[in-house]
This record gives structure tokens, sequence and C-alpha cells, in this order.
């Protein structure tokens, strides 16, 4: 049976763009959208008895958002096979269970109870660090929302570690037809001979073409298995945060891997995945991998 994409809503703006985007993505791969919608007014009404006669307040909010956003995404792509449900849980628990059976998870950045002023909200952030699956947070402007970079941009580490990544991006780039930048940041040796700027020259080469080895091995069988993909391969001096975020200006997705370790129970999100989610300019997917 074919895994749904599942976005998570709240009724905020912002998660009204995760549910577009969310279509967008569905209709791109051909796979069935599933809309939740995390609702506790059923718990709290369990725990005292009820006089009045009419419907709670929240079970009506939440018929009329789920009901509104399923209606949004089929109006969107008519297509589209689209289905709706309020699940009596938090947010996190909602889209986490989920995730175990599910293409990937599609939210919004920030939702109706986050703090003005924050950039991530926290179920987005403690979603896209715990989730099995690939979760994607909708942020970024219009152009890059609509796909009109033509462009993603997945960041390469470790080649072990980058793997589901790579995978997920070379599948994103074949759905979409457009280009694929493999990036991979290095940065120069702290080297003793500082009045030898020769020596100094001939480490930053070594480092540069190592960085550039460690890419094309990381992408031979991705390669291999996307051949119609356009891939553009950069070794890029900097930090791999500022790197990453630098192309995430004119991109339509970037995607990074985030490692899983047994028996870790906290967030499990690395620096370049945590500083993407907060400050990149297009929708950001996060690839776990299980150490």
């Amino acid at each position: 049976m074919e895994l749904p994409l599942v976005v998570g809503v709240d009724g905020s703006d912002s998660s009204l763009q995760a549910v577009d985007w969310a279509a967008d993505e569905a209709a791109r791969h051909g796979l069935p959208l599933r809309v939740v919608y995390a609702s506790l007014w059923e718990r709290y009404e369990g725990v005292h008895p009820s006089f009045g006669t009419g419907r709670p307040s929240e079970e009506i909010m939440a018929e009329h958002i789920i009901a509104s956003c399923a209606e949004r995404a089929q109006l969107r792509s008519p297509e589209l096979k689209v289905s709706s449900d309020v699940l009596p849980d938090d947010a996190v628990s909602v889209l986490l269970h989920a995730g175990h059976e599910s293409f990937a998870l599609v939210t919004g950045p920030r939702g109706r109870g986050d703090i003005g002023g924050l950039l991530l909200g926290s179920v987005s952030l403690t979603v896209a660090a715990r989730a099995v699956c690939p979760v994607i947070v909708v942020r970024g402007g219009e152009q890059s929302r609509q796909g009109s970079f033509g462009r993603v941009v997945v960041g390469v580490g470790d080649a072990t570690e980058s793997s589901a990544a790579v995978r997920f991006a070379f599948h994103e780039a074949e759905a979409r037809g457009c280009a694929l930048d493999a990036v991979r940041a290095w940065r120069r040796s702290a080297h003793k001979h500082v009045d030898h700027p020769l020596i100094a020259d001939d480490a930053a080469r070594v480092n540069e073409e190592r960085a550039s080895a460690l890419l094309t091995d990381a992408l031979r069988d991705a390669v291999r298995a996307h051949p119609e993909v356009d891939v553009h391969r950069h070794s890029v001096e900097g930090p791999a945060r500022k790197v990453l975020l630098d192309a995430s200006a004119d991109a339509d997705l970037v995607v990074v891997g985030a490692l899983r370790r047994h028996g870790h129970f906290g967030l499990q999100l690395g620096r370049v995945a945590h500083t993407l989610l907060h400050h990149a300019q297009c929708p950001v997917a996060v690839v776990p991998l299980r150490a």
C-alpha cells in the first residue's frame, strides 16, 4: 500500500502554506495526502460532565479547520486523493505517530500557539528532530515554495550519514524535473607555517580535492540510479551551516541528513539542520538515518 504524505495543520497562515506545498508535493510524487489536526478536546470533555446541549467549541473549531484544509488541498490539486483526521492528542505525538506510516511529514515553521517572533515553532523543531521519516518544514518566500528556481540542494557530509538524504534529494529532483546541487563544505586546516603562504595554499588545495573526492563517492550510487538528474557538484570552503544557508537563497528545497542514535530520546538534530530549520530561505527537508 502506498504511504501517504502527511501534513499537520492548526489553522494558522503557516499551516495553510504547508497544505499548499504538501498538495503540490503529493501530486508530484503521485501520493495520497493525509491532513491531520491534533485536538485534546475529547480528553478534557471526558474529565468533567457536560450539562450543556451545544457541542464543545474546540470540537467545532477542529472540524472546521480540518475540513477547510482538506478542501483547500483538493481545490489546489483536483486529482489528488485527500483524507483528513482530527486526532485526540498533542501535535507532536500525533505527527510522530503518523510518521511511522508516511512517506514524509510536512509542517509550517510556526503554529497558532507559538510566541510571536520565534524563528521556528517548538512542534516543528521537535518533530524534525525525532521523526523516523523525512520531515519538511515549509519556510521561505513564495518563489521557493512554488518551486520557481528549479533547483534542489543537498548537503553532503559523511558518505554513510548522508546516504538517506542524498537518495531523498535525487528523488525530489527527478520528480520535479530540476537540477540537483550537491554541496560539500570544507575548511582550511590550521597550519603552523603561517609565514609560508605557498605551503598553506597547498594544504587548502589538498583539502578541497579531498572534499571533491568524498562528494563523488557519496553520490555514486544515486547518480547511477537516477541518470536523468542533472547533478552539479560543489566543494565550497566555509562552515557547512553558512554554505547551505547561502545556497538556500535561490533554491526550492534544501535537504540535509540527521543521524538517529538508538537509545537516545532527546532531540537528535545536528548543528547544520538546526540552523537551516531556523534561518533557511526555502523549505527544508530533514532526512533521518538510523545509526
